[in-house]
């Protein structure tokens, strides 16, 4: 009877033991993980040992690694890929919803270096369907400018914009080759009012090649226009892939009566 009270009681300590041993190497593991992450050592992209490979690497069970992971994507540090393994994620970038934002520096607020590519430029003449982005007569002439923002190498932001020429006659000559095109326009123009529509989008054709993702995935679409005391200057469509923007508003309650 006592010897058997005597292996229980043995079984239960060094079950007690195996488990904080395991919790320590788990802590351990998500530390170290974590630490290569958000010091830039592993920059977004970057894809960690696999499991197999962690599990060798720690001389620990498959269990220990995958409870580590999975807290890491609790966190929003890394994303699980099928068949792929796990990388480590783009953070979101964010940004006030009344606000212009200047793109190269949501990009540049990430630690990620940015770049533009101008696809289209062309000008021509007010169309029927331009009527609802900028309200101008018909013998007006538009700039219309299609351009990516890249974080990285990855794309960040599909880019439609037109711009009136009326009230901005000096973009017609531009070639927007050192500077994109918001960027170029928040330098040379001063705006008073801007109207700011943001909706949830499946991604056409068009935006899916740009953004390099899937046709039909989730994006946040945040069309602009502004405008210099009563002349529309621009209209602007911008097409971010859902899972890497979000848009963040402070508010104050408004006084009662």
């Amino acid at each position: 009877m006592d010897s058997k009270q005597d292996q229980t009681a043995s079984n239960e300590t060094q079950g007690v033991a195996d488990q904080g041993q395991s919790l320590s190497l788990h802590q351990r593991i998500l530390g170290e993980v974590e630490g290569r992450i958000l010091s830039g050592e592993w920059p977004p992209g970057h894809r960690i040992p696999f499991e197999h490979e962690l599990t060798e690497q720690y001389d620990c069970s498959r269990m220990t690694v995958n409870k580590a992971l999975t807290e890491l994507v609790k966190r929003g540090l890394i994303e699980r890929r099928r068949k792929s393994g796990s990388y480590v994620t783009f953070p979101q970038v964010q940004s006030a919803v009344m606000e212009i934002h200047d793109v190269k520096l949501e990009v540049q607020s990430l630690g990620l270096d940015y770049s533009f590519r101008l696809d289209e430029r062309r000008v021509r003449k007010v169309e029927g369907r331009d009527v609802e982005r900028l309200d101008l007569p018909a013998s007006a002439r538009l700039l219309e400018l299609t351009c990516r923002h890249f974080a990285g190498t990855r794309p960040f932001c599909f880019e439609e914009r037109l711009i009136s020429l009326a009230a901005v006659p000096e973009a017609e000559a531009e070639l927007f080759e050192a500077s994109a095109p918001g960027s170029w326009l928040l330098g040379k123009v001063p705006w008073s009012t801007a109207e700011h529509r943001i909706r949830a989008v499946a991604a056409n054709k068009m935006a899916a090649q740009a953004l390099d993702i899937a046709t039909g995935t989730a994006c946040l679409v945040i069309e602009r226009r502004t405008w210099s005391g009563r002349a529309p200057v621009t209209h602007v469509r911008l097409t971010y892939p859902g899972d890497r923007h979000e848009l963040v508003a402070q508010f104050a309650p408004s006084p009662i009566g």
